[in-house]
C-alpha cells in the first residue's frame, strides 16, 4: 500500500516558516512539557529550542503516513501496518540519501500538524519525521556520544 507520502521543500520562504513553527512547538517542549529527566538525557546533544538548521539546509524532506488511501475513484481505502511500513521506508531514504554522500538529521518537533498545513498535505496523512537533508557545514561536530555494543542489541540463537 506505500502508506507515505514525502515531500521535499527547498522554497526558501517555506522553509523559514516550517524554522519558526518548528521552534514554537520546541519552546514549548523545553520550557513546559519535557521532564526533568528528559531533558538531562538531550544535554549530551547539546540541542535546544533553535533550529537555523532547518533554514539553512538546503533541503527538508517532511515525511507523511498515510492512515487511509483516497482512491481516484473516491472513498476510503484502509492502510494496514503505517507506522512500520512508514519508519522502512524512511531508513531505506536515509540509507540512499546517505550512499549519495549527503547527511542526514532527523527532527521530530511535537506535535508537528504544522508541517500538514504549512505543506498543505490532506486529513489522511499525519507528519511522521522532518528529515533535514544536506552536506555537512565546515567543522560540523557529531555530539561524542556511546552507542551500545552489537552484544547489547543482538541475540545470536543458532
Amino acid at each position: 500500500m506505500q502508506p507515505w507520502h514525502f515531500v521535499a521543500v527547498s522554497d526558501l520562504e517555506v522553509k523559514r516558516r516550517i524554522r519558526l513553527a518548528a521552534e514554537r512547538e520546541e519552546r514549548e517542549f523545553y520550557e513546559r512539557r519535557a521532564s526533568p529527566e528528559w531533558l538531562e538525557a538531550l544535554a549530551p546533544l547539546g540541542t535546544d529550542a533553535d533550529k537555523p538548521f532547518l533554514e539553512v539546509a538546503p533541503y527538508l524532506i517532511a515525511i507523511f503516513a498515510q492512515t487511509y488511501g483516497l482512491p481516484s475513484g473516491g472513498g476510503k481505502v484502509k492502510h494496514y501496518y503505517v507506522s512500520e511500513s512508514v519508519g522502512i521506508a524512511t531508513g531505506f531514504l536515509v540509507a540512499a540519501l546517505h550512499e549519495a554522500g549527503l547527511a542526514c538529521l532527523t527532527h521530530t518537533p511535537s506535535p508537528m500538524g504544522f508541517l500538514g498545513e504549512i505543506l498543505g498535505r490532506p486529513p489522511s496523512e499525519r507528519p511522521y519525521l522532518l528529515l533535514v537533508v544536506g552536506r555537512p557545514a565546515p567543522g560540523a561536530m557529531v555530539p561524542d556520544i556511546t552507542r551500545k555494543s552489537l552484544a547489547e542489541f543482538t541475540t545470536f540463537v543458532e
